[in-house]
């Protein structure tokens, strides 16, 4: 770029110019500079003439300022620093720290790991073997996808910021500490250690809290998440019934073993079977948890939603 450009606006604009003139434009001020004279003496009157523009002039800095700001709050790139052997964004290794970029995929080797800032409102340690890219960097949306491989992410910010793109299920932060895991085959696997984290695919939706597991499967989605020191009968029925057509017998195998802590598993059955096996869903959730007053057995076959909601607030989960 010349020096010409930034005078008179002629010669070849650099593109990080004209980025932020397009950011700033809104602000752009239309009216034309007013001629002033050349005071003979210092006024009153004549500062209070000036005052307005004072004004417009400084509001114009501000908004340059606020321009600038924005601008480099949302360069697409975030930190990564490398915690052992050599990892590597594209071609390039990384020997302490450098940057991905949206569009870039982050590597693994067997004996390398990395740490990614996530903007400044969180952190993921990315294990070996793992190939992990950047899709978003911006205030409203951070959004990885997982291709392979296991990453840890904590997250200090308010829900919905961050995502985590994998190949049969979307984590959606809830304010949270998860380990994620992804096969060859794009199955996986979600651990909450704190908080909350959605695991979704097209309206099908799990809520996991912490202690929870979820498992995914490509072209089904998220299955039903449970706790993992729930009996082995009942950890390998919900898999026969969330991706095996396990039907009603896994169900009812499912509902036997369930403990009162299992609550988690049973509320989520509630929109996934249906007829006389979610009546008897809703008979087995009532034994360990009554339902409060004003949910209903016909209620919760309707899947009512505010019922099932009031319901889900009093299970200890």
């Amino acid at each position: 770029m010349s020096d010409d450009y930034l005078w008179d606006g002629s010669g070849e604009p650099d593109p990080e110019v004209e980025r932020l003139e397009r950011l700033l434009e809104r602000f752009k001020h239309e009216r034309p500079v007013p001629e002033l004279e050349r005071p003979v003496r210092a006024g009153a009157g004549r500062l209070r003439r000036l005052v307005p523009w004072l004004a417009a002039a400084a509001a114009t800095l501000i908004a340059a300022a606020g321009g600038l700001l924005l601008l480099r709050r949302e360069t697409p790139t975030w930190e990564v620093a490398r915690l052992d052997g050599t990892p590597r964004v594209g071609s390039s290794r990384i020997a302490g720290s450098g940057r991905l970029a949206v569009g870039q995929w982050l590597e693994t080797d067997a004996s390398s790991r990395a740490r990614i800032s996530v903007g400044e409102i969180g952190e993921v340690e990315v294990e070996p073997n793992t190939r992990i890219g950047l899709l978003k960097a911006r205030m409203t949306e951070h959004r990885l996808s997982l291709e392979r491989g296991t990453m840890s992410a904590r997250i200090w910010a308010p829900p919905k910021l961050f995502f985590v793109d994998t190949p049969s299920a979307v984590a959606v932060d809830l304010g949270c500490a998860y380990t994620l895991n992804v096969d060859g085959s794009g199955a996986g696997i979600l651990k909450v250690t704190f908080g909350w984290v959605a695991f979704v695919l097209k309206g099908r939706e799990s809520i996991v809290p912490a202690g929870g597991e979820c498992v995914t499967r490509p072209g089904v989605g998220p299955g039903t998440p449970y706790f993992p020191d729930a009996s082995g009968e009942f950890r390998a029925s919900l898999v026969k019934l969330d991706f095996e057509d396990g039907g009603s017998a896994a169900l009812r195998r499912v509902l036997s073993e369930a403990r009162e802590k299992d609550s988690l598993t049973l509320w989520h059955l509630f929109p996934r079977v249906s007829g006389a096996d979610r009546g008897a869903v809703y008979d087995r959730l009532a034994s360990l948890v009554p339902p409060p007053e004003g949910v209903s057995r016909a209620g919760v076959q309707r899947l009512e939603q505010p019922m099932l909601d009031l319901w889900r607030d009093r299970l200890p989960w």
